[in-house]
C-alpha cells in the first residue's frame, strides 16, 4: 500500500447504521502486539550490541557474557518500563499521527539519561561501546516494528475492521464537519455510526456530501439511547450551546458508567497541537490557538536541513542526473532543463528548474488540450495520459526523477526541500485572501500534497493541504514529510 493510500484516501465502509462493536477488543489485542513487539525489539538490539562488543556469540561460563547479559537485562528493563510509562501505546495515539513516535523517541532519550547518569556513578568504562550500538539500533527497531504495526492497522481499517465507533452530537453543520473531517482522516480509525441533531427527533437520516446518509436517532437528550442502538465507543460532541456546563458534566459522568470515551471538537480548523494550550480558568478549560511561527529559531532550523538534504540529495543523486540529461538529449530536441516561472514566498516570482519531459514547445498546445483536462475545480491543469510527455519524461515524472533540479532553486532560496506546491502566476490571480496564505513560506519541492495523492488530489484537496502546512509547519513535521516523500516517490502513486 503507498503513502499516498495510508495518508489520505477516504474509507471505503458504507455508513450501515451500526459497526461490530469491537474497539475495546482489536484495541486490547493491539496493545499486547506492539508490547511483544517492543520487547522483541529491544532484547534483539541488545543481543546484538552484546555481541559487537565482545566480538563473539554469548557464551555460558564467560564473565564478560554474564556482566553484559545482566546490563542488558537492567537496560532492557529500564527501556521498556518508560516505554510503558511515556504511555507510547496508548489507544488514543497508536495507529496514525507523529505523536506516538514522539514517545517512542522522549522514552528512549530518557533511558539514554537515566543509563548516562548510571555510568557516571559506576563507571564501566567497557560499557560504553555496547550503549552506543544499542540504543540507536534499538530506537530504529522501535520506530520501524510501529510503523509494519500502522500498516497492519491500516489495511484492517481499510476494510472497515479495528475502528473507534463513534456517535456525533450538535447542530447539522457541526456534525457534516466533523463527519467529512473523519473520513478524511481514516487513518486514525474514526468511524461515525450516528448522530444527535439539536432539535431533531428520532427518525429519518442526515445526508453528508461525499460521504453518504447516516442514522438521525433524536437530540442531544438521546445520547443514551443512541449509544445503545449503535454500540458506539466515543461520543464526539460538536457543540455545547444547548448542553451548557452543565448538561456536558452531566454527560461526562453518564458516558463513564457506560464505559464510553468522551471527545469535544473545539471547532479550530487545521490547526496542530503544539499551537494549541490548555489553560484551565475558573473552572473553564480555555484552549489558546499560538500564532504561526515563521522566524527566529525555527527559520534557521529549517535553513540548515534545507541545505544539508539539498547537498546531500545532488552529491548523491549526480549519477542518475547525469544519466537523465544524456537520455533527455539522444531522445528528443530541445533542451536538457525545462524553466518554469512560479510563485515563491510573499508573491515573488522565480523560475523553477525541471528535466524536460515534453517534447519541445509543450507549452504552446495547452490550448488545445483544455477539454481534457483532469483537474477537479479546473484552476490546475492535469492530463493524466498527456500526450506532449515523452517516454523518458514518463519515466523521471514517475519516480520524480525530472524535479531533482529544483534542489538548485532550494540553494538559491527561491525553494525549500518541504512546503506548499510552487503554483504559476495563472493560479495565483485566482487566489481569494485565505488561499494566498499558500505564500507566506518558500513553496517546497515536496510537501503534504506530494504524500497524500499527488496529482490525483483535486483542487480543494491541495489547498486545504497547503494551507494546513503553513499554519502548523515545524522541522519536526518536515522531516517525516521527507521520509513519506522517499515512500511515494518509490511506489510512483499518483504521479503523470
Amino acid at each position: 500500500m503507498s503513502v499516498a493510500e495510508e495518508v489520505f484516501t477516504p474509507a471505503k465502509t458504507p455508513f450501515r447504521g451500526v459497526a461490530p462493536a469491537n474497539g475495546p477488543q482489536w484495541q486490547q489485542r493491539y496493545v499486547r502486539a506492539l508490547i511483544v513487539t517492543d520487547v522483541i525489539v529491544v532484547a534483539l538490539a541488545l543481543v546484538c550490541a552484546q555481541t559487537v562488543k565482545l566480538g563473539r556469540p554469548i557464551t555460558a561460563g564467560d564473565p564478560a557474557s554474564v556482566y553484559f547479559l545482566m546490563l542488558s537485562c537492567f537496560v532492557g528493563a529500564i527501556w521498556l518500563t518508560l516505554l510503558s510509562a511515556y504511555r507510547t501505546r496508548s489507544p488514543r495515539i497508536v495507529g496514525a499521527g507523529v505523536e506516538e513516535y514522539r514517545r517512542v523517541v522522549s522514552a528512549t532519550l530518557a533511558t539514554i539519561g537515566f543509563v548516562a547518569v548510571a555510568l557516571m556513578i559506576f563507571r564501566p568504562e567497557y560499557a560504553r561501546g555496547y550503549l552506543a550500538v544499542a540504543f540507536p539500533l534499538g530506537l530504529a527497531g522501535l520506530v520501524v516494528g510501529r510503523n509494519l504495526c500502522r500498516l497492519y492497522l491500516a489495511r484492517q481499517r481499510r476494510r472497515g475492521r479495528c475502528v473507534v465507533n463513534v456517535l456525533a452530537v450538535g447542530d447539522a453543520r457541526a456534525v457534516r464537519s466533523l463527519v467529512q473531517s473523519l473520513t478524511r482522516g481514516w487513518g486514525y480509525g474514526y468511524l461515525v455510526v450516528g448522530v444527535c441533531l439539536t432539535g431533531r427527533s428520532s427518525g429519518g437520516t442526515i445526508d453528508v456530501p461525499e460521504v453518504g446518509t447516516l442514522p438521525v436517532l433524536g437530540d442531544e437528550g438521546k445520547v443514551h439511547d443512541a449509544i445503545l442502538k449503535t454500540n458506539a465507543d466515543t461520543v464526539a460532541l460538536t457543540t455545547t450551546d444547548h448542553l451548557g456546563p452543565e448538561g456536558v458534566r452531566e454527560l461526562s459522568w453518564d458516558l463513564h458508567k457506560l464505559g464510553v470515551d468522551l471527545v469535544v471538537t473545539p471547532g479550530v480548523v487545521d490547526v496542530a497541537g503544539p499551537r494549541l494550550t490548555m489553560r484551565p480558568v475558573a473552572g473553564l478549560p480555555l484552549i489558546h490557538v499560538e500564532k504561526p511561527q515563521y522566524s527566529g529559531t525555527k527559520k534557521i532550523q529549517k535553513l540548515a536541513f534545507d541545505y544539508f538534504v539539498s547537498i546531500s540529495v545532488l552529491i548523491g543523486a549526480l549519477p542518475v542526473m547525469l544519466a537523465s540529461a544524456i537520455a533527455i538529449k539522444l531522445t528528443s530536441r530541445g533542451p536538457v532543463f525545462y524553466r518554469s516561472e512560479r510563485i515563491g514566498l510573499d508573491g515573488q516570482p522565480f523560475q523553477m528548474i525541471k528535466f524536460r519531459t515534453m517534447v519541445e514547445g509543450a507549452d504552446k498546445q495547452v490550448d488545445s488540450l483544455k477539454d481534457v483536462n483532469d483537474s477537479v475545480g479546473g484552476v490546475l491543469f492535469k492530463v493524466k495520459n498527456d500526450p506532449r510527455v515523452t517516454a523518458v519524461g514518463r519515466l523521471l515524472r514517475k519516480y520524480s526523477i525530472d524535479e531533482l533540479p529544483q534542489f538548485f532553486n532550494v540553494l538559491r532560496r527561491d525553494m525549500s526541500v518541504v512546503g506548499p506546491r510552487p503554483p504559476l502566476r495563472r493560479e495565483v490571480d485566482t487566489y481569494n485572501d485565505q488561499v494566498r496564505r499558500r505564500l507566506l513560506v518558500l513553496p517546497g519541492i515536496t510537501g503534504l500534497w506530494q504524500v497524500s495523492g499527488r496529482s490525483d488530489l483535486s483542487w480543494e484537496d491541495s489547498v486545504r493541504l497547503d494551507l494546513s502546512y503553513v499554519e502548523n509547519w515545524s522541522i519536526t513535521n518536515d522531516l517525516l514529510i521527507a521520509v513519506k516523500t522517499v515512500r511515494t516517490v518509490a511506489t510512483g502513486s499518483g504521479a503523470y
